[in-house]
C-alpha cells in the first residue's frame, strides 16, 4: 500500500469556465464540511494551503470559440505551479474546486511529475460528462466541457501548453484515462472519445455490469509503479443525493455504487492525488452535498462499510 499519508489541500475558488456560478464557493464548502480534521481522524497528516488566487471571472461570451481563456489558462497554471509544488515535497495534493477546468491544470502537474520520475500514469474520470469537447465541436464554449481534450492536446496552446508539454508531446495519453459514471455527451464529443479510443464506463455499461465489476477493469494493470489520480465532478453522482452542481445529470451512481467505487479505489493503495469538482453550493440544499463528498472522500482514505474480516 503506497497511499500516502500526508495530505495538503489546495483551493481553487473560480467558476471561470463553468456555465452557472457558485463553483467558486465550493472550496470553502468542503471545509465547512469537515473534510481536513475528517481526513485527520483517519491517520492524514493534512496541511491546508488555503486558496490560490486569479483572475476575476467576467462572464462574457465566447470569443474564438472559447469563454474566458486567458483567464482559464491563468487559473490553470497556477493550480500546476500549486500541485507540482507538493508533489515535489513527496505530499499528496487534494485540488477543492472549483470547475472542471481546473483539471487541466492538476492533471498537468501531475503527468510532469510521472514524467520526471519515470512513472505511469492512470487517470480515473469520475463524471456525469466526458469533457472531451474542443470549441468545434461545443457551442457553448465553456472550458469545464473540454479539460481532457485539452490534456490529450487538443486544444489551445494556452491550455495545452502547461506544465511544458505540446500539441505533439501533449500531458496525458487517451489510453490512461478511465472515464466512470458517463451520461451526458454530445453527438460531435461522441465521435470524437471513439476516434481517439478513450475509455468509458457509462451508465449503461454500470447498469449491465455492476459497479464492482466496472471498477475492477478500471483499475487493472495498476502497479507499484504507477501513479492514480482520481478526478472527481460531484455531478458524477445522482442528483438526488447530490443536487449541489451546476449541471445536474439524473441516472448517476447511487450512494452505495458511489461509496463501493471509492472502497475500490482505496483498496488498491495506489491513489496519489485528487481533485474535488464543480461542487456548488449556490445551488445545494444546507451543504448536504459538500458531506456527502467528504464522506466518499474519507472512504478513499480507508473508511470501510466492510464487516469481513
Amino acid at each position: 500500500m503506497t497511499t500516502l499519508r500526508n495530505v495538503s489541500l489546495i483551493g481553487a475558488p473560480t467558476d471561470i469556465g463553468a456555465g452557472a456560478r457558485g463553483a467558486s464557493m465550493g472550496p470553502e464548502a468542503l471545509r465547512v464540511a469537515n473534510l481536513g480534521p475528517t481526513l485527520e481522524g483517519h491517520g492524514v497528516s493534512v496541511v491546508d494551503r488555503g486558496n490560490l488566487s486569479g483572475p476575476y471571472n467576467p462572464w462574457q461570451p465566447p470569443v474564438d470559440g472559447y469563454r474566458h481563456l486567458p483567464e482559464v489558462a491563468a487559473w490553470n497554471r497556477a493550480v500546476h505551479d500549486a500541485v507540482y509544488a507538493e508533489l515535489k515535497l513527496g505530499r499528496m495534493p487534494i485540488l477543492l474546486g472549483g470547475d472542471h477546468c481546473l483539471g487541466l491544470g492538476s492533471i498537468s502537474a501531475v503527468a510532469r511529475h510521472c514524467k520526471e520520475q519515470g512513472k505511469k500514469l492512470r487517470v480515473l474520470w469520475l463524471d456525469a460528462h466526458a469533457d472531451f469537447n474542443t470549441s468545434e465541436l461545443t457551442p457553448s464554449g465553456n472550458i469545464h466541457g473540454m479539460p481532457v481534450a485539452c490534456l490529450a492536446g487538443f486544444g489551445p496552446k494556452e491550455l495545452i501548453e502547461i506544465g511544458g508539454f505540446s500539441k505533439e508531446h501533449p500531458a496525458i495519453s487517451p489510453k490512461w484515462v478511465r472515464q466512470i459514471g458517463i451520461r451526458s455527451v454530445d453527438a460531435g464529443e461522441k465521435r470524437f472519445v471513439h476516434e481517439q479510443e478513450l475509455e468509458v464506463f457509462d451508465m449503461r455499461y454500470i447498469d449491465e455490469m455492476g459497479m464492482r465489476h466496472t471498477m475492477e477493469l478500471a483499475l487493472a494493470t495498476l502497479d507499484a509503479n504507477t501513479h492514480l489520480h482520481v478526478s472527481f465532478d460531484v455531478d458524477f453522482l445522482d442528483p438526488s443525493i447530490a443536487p449541489g452542481v451546476g449541471t445536474t445529470v439524473p441516472g448517476g451512481p447511487t450512494y452505495r455504487e458511489a461509496q463501493l467505487c471509492m472502497e475500490m479505489i482505496a483498496d488498491t493503495g495506489r491513489l496519489a492525488s485528487l481533485d474535488v469538482m464543480e461542487l456548488n453550493p449556490a445551488l445545494d440544499e444546507k451543504n448536504r452535498t459538500a458531506t456527502l463528498a467528504v464522506d466518499l472522500i474519507e472512504s478513499l482514505f480507508g473508511k470501510s462499510t466492510l464487516m469481513r474480516k
